[in-house]
């Protein structure tokens, strides 16, 4: 029986359903990325170079948390996907709680984890002297969070696998409204500084949280089906087939960030400073090309559940020109406008040289935007047809490239390697998720 609940991109035009699927994604992560760029113009103009230095070195660690939620995340979300599509409705429900009790357990546990390890990886990465402290109190008040981190991760990735982007998206706007205000409140009004901006944070992924599992509850609440279990190892095995390389393959990321973070920090405070904004700019630009990445595995999992993937190759030529367009107009914003946006961050009467570092960091990696783009729809496809062992090649390839280059050549080149990795990593990624595409294997892995 065709699947006609909303949400379902296994009929109808594959264009009309992936731009109306596509924006609110796009417009939800761009939000998300907009408040950690206002918290970072906030502690940057209101506290100073050194605490947005500190939170610059806390943001490699607490990245490679995030990116196992959004791993846990995406481990669900494509079995939920694919059972979607399938119409399976009372086992769609399974997996759907199963998944949230497991991500409930492990999140606890990695929150314990993270409380015990932050001021030695600190150390390791040689955060200097002078910003360790903050550096540390974010960090620990970061990790009292986690759980909602991990659960608000989880629900947004089990709405678009249903086919519902505009929940997350309003949820994220909501949270980061309230994060802007929290940080105005804590870090501008109550002088607290660096921990005041770790506490806006936690609050409001907190309630956002709390607000995101309510609604859930009810959109499957309306979804009648006959009993289903709540919790299933057989299911749990078949979203862990997923998770763990899609986990393995953002934390290796994150720990490739923590590494070229540790080359950044041989540079010192003002170099750590620019990078740091340049990056908070660049998470921003790439993050409309993430979505339609996101968006083609939702699509292609949904597909190749109704056993569609004829229905693929449509999808994805229109997921690559949105990407490439995408790119190629941000590449032109930054490309010329780096330097005043850098500059939102800092006081440019005192921090000069941070800014113009900066500025040369996005006028070179904004130029190759496209190349990510197309890379994220390509490898988006394997994620989304459960393709797993070619996803995992693709990433780890692109990182191992910036991540050597950046400790081969960082002292030769006075840092300005590493404004060069992003993009020689991402040409490789991309060759390597294309030749997969064509050759076709992927249209053999199909999970339920």
């Amino acid at each position: 029986m065709e699947n006609q609940l909303k949400g379902s991109m296994v009929t109808g035009n594959p264009t009309k359903a992936l731009i109306a699927f596509t924006l609110p994604m796009v417009g939800g992560n761009l939000f998300q990325q907009f408040y950690n760029i206002v918290d970072s113009i906030i502690v940057g103009n209101v506290v100073g170079e050194d605490a947005l230095a500190a939170v610059g070195a806390s943001t490699a660690i607490t990245m490679l948390f995030v990116m196992v939620a959004i791993g846990t995340g995406i481990g669900c979300s494509v079995v939920v996907s694919q059972l979607f599509g399938a119409n399976q409705l009372a086992k769609m429900k399974t997996a759907i709680s199963t998944a949230l009790l497991s991500i409930l357990g492990f999140s606890i546990l990695l929150s314990i984890l993270g409380m015990a390890i932050n001021k030695g990886i600190l150390r390791l990465m040689g955060t200097p002297d002078n910003i360790f402290p903050e550096a540390s109190a974010y960090l620990q008040i970061y990790f009292y969070g986690f759980v909602f981190l991990f659960l608000y991760n989880a629900f947004s990735a089990i709405f678009n696998a249903l086919g519902d982007s505009t929940k997350p998206l309003l949820f994220l706007m909501f949270s980061s409204i309230l994060n802007i205000g929290l940080d105005l409140f804590f870090v501008a009004k109550l002088h607290m500084g660096v921990a005041g901006a770790a506490w806006a944070t936690l609050i409001s992924q907190a309630i956002s949280a709390v607000l995101s599992f309510g609604f859930l509850m009810s959109k499957l609440k309306g979804i009648e089906t006959e009993y289903f279990a709540k919790y299933d190892v057989g299911m749990l095995k078949r979203m862990v087939t997923v998770a763990i390389p899609t986990i393995v393959q953002q934390s290796i990321v994150s720990v490739g960030m923590l590494l070229i973070q540790s080359v950044v920090n041989r540079f010192g405070s003002t170099f750590i400073a620019g990078y740091t904004a340049a990056v908070k700019i660049d998470g921003i630009a790439i993050t409309p090309m993430v979505a339609v990445g996101n968006a083609a595995s939702t699509y292609v999992a949904q597909n190749m559940g109704a056993r569609k993937p004829e229905r693929i190759s449509q999808g994805y030529r229109i997921c690559l020109t949105m990407a490439a367009g995408i790119g190629l107009f941000i590449a032109v914003v930054l490309h010329f406008a780096g330097e005043e946006v850098v500059g939102l961050f800092m006081d440019s009467a005192n921090s000069a040289g941070a800014i113009s570092i900066g500025a040369e960091y996005l006028s070179i990696v904004s130029l190759f935007y496209f190349i990510m783009g197309i890379m994220n729809v390509s490898s988006g496809i394997l994620r989304g047809a459960a393709d797993m062992k070619w996803f995992l090649a693709c990433s780890l390839c692109n990182l191992a490239t910036r991540v050597v280059l950046s400790y081969a050549l960082a002292g030769i080149t006075a840092g300005k390697i590493i404004m060069w990795a992003n993009p020689i990593g991402w040409s490789v990624g991309l060759i390597i998720a294309v030749f997969r595409y064509f050759q076709g294997g992927w249209k053999k892995r199909v999970l339920i």
